[in-house]
């Protein structure tokens, strides 16, 4: 490789990530931008329609429904889910008996499947057969409806999702701690810095790039639910808690409206990408402060 250029080698090396991504990644999303502009519906060839499905979408209520709910379920997993697990990080990175222990069992529900996930909820949360309105019910207390409603789905689904998802953060979060300067930290604390003022002045701020990780992911699994709300509700009652994955599933493989689904797929690529550079976009500006 020496009668290469530097400028070569790095093509080559880098070329075989470039394909792999444009296939893989890239290729799909183009096929399902151009038939998201069909009437495609499974069989026969796709006629061009224009904005059609778009403009159907704009009009669905259904649609604007699951946008409001996947929107519920990413405002509070980041309310919720980034600070628990960096609080988990905090403290689970201190040595104390049976630390060990609690980080398998924070992590372990990282690697079930989330259709268990779901199955394993829906005996807690489920109005009639879930444990949690017997227990209610026990205690003389109102059974609320947590899966299936209106009102407390998306809050029941969120609430799955941290804790599928707190374990996995939290290990992020955990490597960035155990990545901080150690010089830093002492020079801090020689200079008299609290522990709550070395923690929002030190840790906080030297952990910026483990936050914007953590989020971005986040941020891009929530806009990938299906199994949890598919197992907890089906989308029911009437489609009231439907995802945007879960009713773009509906769409494409029950409906089979397969350019309304593409047309839908394209949308949920959209908003993910937007919000995930936006998030990272006020994380540089506070950085830049």
């Amino acid at each position: 490789m020496v009668w290469l250029s530097s400028r070569w080698r790095i093509a080559l090396m880098v070329a075989p990530a470039i394909i792999v991504f444009t296939g893989l990644i890239v290729y799909p999303v183009i096929y399902s931008a151009g038939y998201s502009l069909t009437d495609f519906a499974g069989f026969g060839d796709p006629v061009f329609v224009g904005l059609k499905n778009y403009i159907d979408l704009w009009n669905d209520p259904f649609f604007w429904s699951s946008l409001r709910n996947t929107l519920i379920i990413l405002v509070v997993s980041i309310v919720v889910l980034v600070p628990s697990s960096f609080g988990l990080a905090l403290l689970l990175r201190r040595r104390f008996p049976g630390g060990g222990a609690l980080r398998a069992l924070v992590f372990a529900p990282a690697i079930i499947a989330p259709i268990l996930i779901g199955l394993i909820w829906v005996f807690i949360l489920d109005p009639k057969i879930g444990m949690l309105n017997h227990f209610l019910g026990w205690l003389g207390l109102p059974q609320p409806e947590w899966i299936g409603g209106n009102v407390l789905t998306p809050y029941s689904v969120a609430l799955v999702f941290i804790w599928s998802s707190v374990g996995f953060a939290m290990t992020i979060f955990y490597a960035g701690l155990q990545q901080l300067p150690g010089d830093v930290i002492e020079a801090s604390s020689l200079d008299g810095a609290s522990g709550w003022k070395q923690l929002l002045y030190v840790t906080v701020p030297l952990m910026k790039e483990s936050f914007a990780i953590a989020s971005v992911l986040l941020i891009t699994n929530v806009f990938k639910i299906f199994e949890l709300v598919y197992v907890l509700t089906n989308g029911g009652p009437v489609h009231r808690s439907e995802t945007l994955v879960s009713y773009m599933y509906f769409i494409t493989f029950t409906n089979q409206q397969y350019g309304s689904g593409m047309a839908l797929a394209v949308i949920i690529t959209v908003l993910g990408a937007v919000v995930s550079l936006a998030y990272l976009l006020v994380l540089r500006g506070r950085k830049s402060e």
